[in-house]
């Protein structure tokens, strides 16, 4: 009897130390893989392609094509303890008897830890495709914004140093790049950090300049800025060679980062009088302390890789930075409802 005691004693003890992350799995698979569950009738019918339509999308503004995601897709019956951990899961329920409208939220952690579960509910085939294809835009951001966080909190743990102090010596700022950019040079509110290697080169770009109102955040002042920067910092090999920017594959849109106001832009790049170039991204913030607008840009050059992982990870990266007043923030904001419940209804 005391044996037994003493074992359901201690059994309470071990039990009472376990937290979810100790219990739980971590996820499986690798960023921007996508797991839907949905039955193989189901994902073939008209509906089911407006699903994986969304899915299948490029990834906007590299010099090729590129998928967003890797889809997987899995029955009902088959989803299990070894699928359920899955890093992005999407499960689709469509009955009219228990919906009424079609919505979507998403759960954190539900079968493994920093895991992402998206639950879109529908009662009606048509309407469920109808509603894909509406929301085709908001889908994608969620999921790369996902992975984005994801990102984030892995630069924390593991960045560049030299990238990190050149930050703060400059600007006055933050900034968690990957580590492998320890290469830089240093210009007059200007800083590029690279990996400088021959195949696969990635690079982060710094630069401010005095914020001029609402003027300062439109397309054609921002890349106009950017082409008068990098002629004078990033020149080529030879004499009539720099860095311009293709205006005509480039696009503009506001963000958010922690919480404030920012412009994105994403296109591509080229080495004027030279046969480089590739896709780029920047944000451009304003930092009202000092009055200026800080831009942080990521660009790569590997015409014999793909870039979508490359520009992705420096996308990450951007989301880090931290202007001289604020606090820093890791969770980069999702569009989508959040299921604090924990429940598909």
């Amino acid at each position: 009897m005391r044996k037994t005691l003493l074992t359901l004693l201690l059994g309470a003890v071990v039990l009472a130390g376990c937290t979810k992350e100790n219990l739980f799995p971590v996820a499986s698979g690798r960023p921007y893989e996508v797991l839907v569950v949905m039955d193989s009738v189901e994902w073939n019918a008209p509906h089911g392609r407006a699903l994986f339509d969304v899915l299948d999308t490029d990834v906007p503004m590299l010099p090729q094509s590129e998928r967003s995601f890797r889809i997987s897709q899995t029955e009902r019956k088959d989803f299990d303890r070894v699928l359920n951990i899955f890093r992005n899961i999407i499960i689709v329920n469509i009955d009219e008897r228990q919906f009424t409208k079609t919505k979507m939220k998403f759960t954190r952690d539900k079968y493994a830890m920093e895991q992402i579960v998206l639950t879109i509910n529908s009662p009606s085939r048509e309407e469920f495709r109808v509603f894909c294809t509406d929301h085709r835009e908001e889908i994608v951001d969620f999921l790369v914004k996902m992975e984005m966080n994801r990102l984030v909190v892995e630069l924390k743990k593991k960045f560049s140093k030299k990238t990190f102090d050149l930050a703060k010596q400059i600007f006055g700022c933050e900034m968690y790049a990957p580590d492998e950019l320890t290469s830089y040079k240093k210009g007059k509110d200007f800083l590029w950090t690279t990996n400088n290697t021959a195949t696969g080169l990635e690079s982060i770009v710094m630069y401010s300049f005095p914020y001029d109102g609402p003027e300062s955040f439109n397309k054609q002042y921002l890349c106009a800025k950017r082409d008068s920067v990098m002629k004078v910092n990033l020149p080529g090999e030879k004499p009539g060679m720099y860095m311009q920017t293709d205006t005509l594959c480039t696009v503009v849109k506001p963000i958010a980062v922690h919480g404030k106001y920012a412009m994105e832009m994403r296109g591509l790049w080229f080495m004027r009088n030279d046969c480089m170039g590739g896709p780029y991204v920047s944000h451009a913030r304003v930092d009202t302390e000092a009055n200026r607008v800080v831009v942080v840009e990521g660009f790569v050059y590997a015409p014999e890789k793909m870039k979508r992982g490359l520009i992705r990870r420096l996308e990450g990266s951007l989301y880090t930075l931290r202007l001289p007043e604020e606090q820093f923030v890791v969770a980069i904001t999702p569009t989508i409802e959040e299921d604090s419940e924990k429940t598909d209804k």
